[in-house]
């Protein structure tokens, strides 16, 4: 019994700092200059349409379930960290979206099993630290025959070397937990939903990035904006030299995958239909 209630107790602590790490940085920002269509893509390639009842599990601000909401979709938008919400609902009003928001673990989903016709997430579900346990929700919460539909980072893309050039600047992850470009592996992803999927199409592609001038401007912009790029900094501020060799690995890192002030960031993106 001591046990299961220290589990669960390191377990809401965990959660706990993944809130708080995303709701550092302005992430929307980061959306809207950078991958502002990367949701929609998403949503075209699950074949969202009206009066399908969609999920988007870690949905942040909302950059795939408002394209889904306004392709006529009973859209939930589903996220751990309020704050991002806050800012998915005033970007909603805007662009004239109706969703509803609920905050939700992506490990312990609040919806009834089968409860929808399409189960997606863009860049989000990838940070939940227990895949498997996300994984077995994606599947629980879609019904049979419906589409789960992901768009994560690979880990031999851009952003899959940014978090591999953080880690040994980071604390230690916790037991259990997983490296959140994993995702973008199509066999990891294969393994972690098994035999409860079927038709699953997985290929590579990239987005366009050309903000970035010089590698500087790449790493300032992720340190003032992006939450685990500035939680690694807040963990190592003590030691000047360590903050010198991070600054110097990502801009070695962004200057490997930058020709003309253009980047091309890899991810995968993945359907495939729940079993009945």
């Amino acid at each position: 019994m001591t046990e299961s209630i220290d589990a669960a107790q390191a377990d809401r602590t965990l959660k706990a700092k993944h809130r708080a790490m995303w709701a550092l940085g302005d992430y929307p920002s980061v959306v809207s200059h950078l991958i502002p269509d990367l949701g929609a893509v998403l949503v075209r390639e699950c074949g969202v349409g009206r009066g399908d009842r969609v999920l988007d599990v870690a949905a942040g601000s909302g950059n795939a379930a408002i394209p889904a909401a306004l392709a006529g979709a009973d859209v939930v938008a589903s996220d751990l960290t309020p704050d991002l919400m806050e800012v998915g609902r005033h970007l909603a009003s805007v662009r004239g979206a109706r969703l509803e928001w609920r905050e939700a673990d992506a490990e312990a989903l609040p919806f009834a099993d089968g409860e929808f016709d399409t189960v997606m997430s863009c860049l989000g579900v990838m940070f939940a630290p227990h895949h498997q346990t996300a994984a077995d929700e994606l599947l629980r919460v879609c019904r049979s025959g419906g589409t789960i539909g992901l768009l994560n980072w690979t880990p031999q893309g851009f952003i899959g070397r940014m978090f591999a050039t953080m880690k040994p600047y980071a604390p230690p992850p916790p037991p259990g937990a997983l490296p959140p470009p994993l995702w973008g592996d199509p066999e990891h992803v294969h393994e972690l939903l098994g035999e409860g999927v079927s038709d699953l199409v997985a290929r590579r592609e990239t987005v366009r990035v050309d903000r970035f001038k010089k590698p500087s401007e790449f790493r300032e912009f992720f340190k003032a904006l992006y939450g685990p790029t500035i939680a690694v900094y807040r963990a190592i501020a003590d030691d000047p030299e360590r903050v010198a060799a991070l600054d110097g690995d990502l801009d070695a890192l962004a200057a490997e995958h930058t020709s003309d002030g253009v980047m091309e960031w890899e991810y995968l993106l993945l359907t495939a239909h729940r079993r009945g």
